[in-house]
């Protein structure tokens, strides 16, 4: 689904991103527009961020801290 109309951003496109180490939706930003035009999209975009980067499994809680 399209998450940003101005810029063309998508959920897969921000998964990806937060897949490739993105951790911010500053971050989000620079990498792809997303929230540059009216705006309208930075908190959608900022939780499915925080759900696909804490979705990921760390082997050790440290890890998890580290990241």
């Amino acid at each position: 689904m399209y998450v940003c109309l101005c810029h063309g951003v998508t959920d897969h496109d921000i998964r990806r991103a937060a897949e490739a180490g993105c951790a911010s939706v500053t971050e989000l930003t620079m990498r792809t527009g997303l929230g540059s035009g009216c705006g309208s999209c930075s908190e959608m975009a900022g939780e499915i961020l925080a759900q696909t980067r804490g979705a990921r499994a760390f082997p050790l809680p440290v890890f998890a801290v580290a990241a």
